[in-house]
Protein backbone atom coordinates (compact mmCIF):
# COMPACT_ATOMS: atom_id res chain seq x y z
CA UNK A 1 0.00 0.00 0.00
CA UNK A 2 1.40 3.24 -0.82
CA UNK A 3 0.19 6.33 0.63
CA UNK A 4 0.15 10.07 -0.26
CA UNK A 5 2.96 11.37 0.59
CA UNK A 6 4.54 15.37 0.87
CA UNK A 7 7.92 17.12 1.16
CA UNK A 8 8.45 20.05 3.99
CA UNK A 9 10.28 23.10 2.91
CA UNK A 10 13.49 20.93 4.03
CA UNK A 11 12.66 18.48 2.16
CA UNK A 12 11.76 15.88 4.99
CA UNK A 13 9.57 13.02 3.77
CA UNK A 14 5.63 13.57 5.29
CA UNK A 15 2.36 11.54 5.00
CA UNK A 16 -0.58 13.94 5.69
CA UNK A 17 -3.29 12.35 8.02
CA UNK A 18 -6.74 13.09 6.43
CA UNK A 19 -10.18 14.08 8.39
CA UNK A 20 -11.98 10.80 9.26
CA UNK A 21 -14.59 11.50 11.80
CA UNK A 22 -15.62 13.67 14.02
CA UNK A 23 -17.69 12.93 17.60
CA UNK A 24 -20.04 14.91 17.71
CA UNK A 25 -21.37 13.46 20.95
CA UNK A 26 -17.93 15.13 22.47
CA UNK A 27 -18.07 18.63 20.39
CA UNK A 28 -19.29 21.32 22.77
CA UNK A 29 -19.32 23.55 19.75
CA UNK A 30 -16.78 25.99 20.89
CA UNK A 31 -15.72 26.83 17.09
CA UNK A 32 -11.55 26.66 17.57
CA UNK A 33 -11.53 24.01 15.14
CA UNK A 34 -13.42 26.19 12.41
CA UNK A 35 -11.51 29.03 12.82
CA UNK A 36 -8.11 26.77 12.41
CA UNK A 37 -9.29 25.36 9.33
CA UNK A 38 -8.63 27.51 6.06
CA UNK A 39 -9.98 24.87 3.52
CA UNK A 40 -13.88 25.17 4.45
CA UNK A 41 -13.47 21.11 5.52
CA UNK A 42 -15.66 22.38 8.80
CA UNK A 43 -19.43 23.84 9.31
CA UNK A 44 -21.26 24.85 12.67
CA UNK A 45 -24.41 23.62 13.25
CA UNK A 46 -27.32 23.41 15.83
CA UNK A 47 -29.93 21.08 16.93
CA UNK A 48 -33.20 22.36 18.78
CA UNK A 49 -34.71 20.52 21.33
CA UNK A 50 -37.47 21.65 23.37
CA UNK A 51 -35.63 22.20 26.82
CA UNK A 52 -31.97 23.18 24.70
CA UNK A 53 -30.03 23.88 22.14
CA UNK A 54 -27.00 21.95 20.96
CA UNK A 55 -24.61 23.22 19.23
CA UNK A 56 -21.62 21.02 17.41
CA UNK A 57 -19.52 20.89 14.34
CA UNK A 58 -19.61 18.83 11.35
CA UNK A 59 -17.42 17.53 8.41
CA UNK A 60 -19.12 19.28 5.75
CA UNK A 61 -16.36 19.20 2.71
CA UNK A 62 -13.81 16.37 3.44
CA UNK A 63 -12.64 16.43 0.01
CA UNK A 64 -11.27 20.18 0.64
CA UNK A 65 -8.77 18.54 3.93
CA UNK A 66 -5.33 18.80 2.89
CA UNK A 67 -4.27 16.67 6.02
CA UNK A 68 -2.50 19.38 8.39
CA UNK A 69 -4.57 18.11 11.58
CA UNK A 70 -5.13 21.54 12.84
CA UNK A 71 -8.84 21.20 13.40
CA UNK A 72 -7.49 18.23 15.67
CA UNK A 73 -4.70 19.98 17.46
CA UNK A 74 -7.11 22.69 18.31
CA UNK A 75 -9.79 21.14 19.69
CA UNK A 76 -10.31 20.74 23.74
CA UNK A 77 -12.10 17.66 23.20
CA UNK A 78 -10.34 15.21 20.91
CA UNK A 79 -13.45 15.34 18.92
CA UNK A 80 -11.26 14.19 15.64
CA UNK A 81 -9.73 10.76 14.24
CA UNK A 82 -7.73 11.18 11.32
CA UNK A 83 -6.18 8.83 8.71
CA UNK A 84 -3.93 8.62 6.00
CA UNK A 85 -5.12 7.84 2.42
CA UNK A 86 -3.56 5.13 -0.30
CA UNK A 87 -2.61 6.03 -3.50
CA UNK A 88 -4.01 4.74 -6.34
CA UNK A 89 -3.45 5.04 -10.21
CA UNK A 90 -6.41 7.12 -10.88
CA UNK A 91 -6.96 8.77 -7.75
CA UNK A 92 -6.72 7.77 -4.32
CA UNK A 93 -9.26 6.21 -1.42
CA UNK A 94 -9.63 6.61 2.05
Amino acid sequence: MSLITGLTKNGREWTPEFIKALEKDLCIGCGRCFKSCTKNVLAYEEVDTEETVKAYMKIANDGNCIGCKACGQNCPRGCFSFEPVEVRAFGYTS
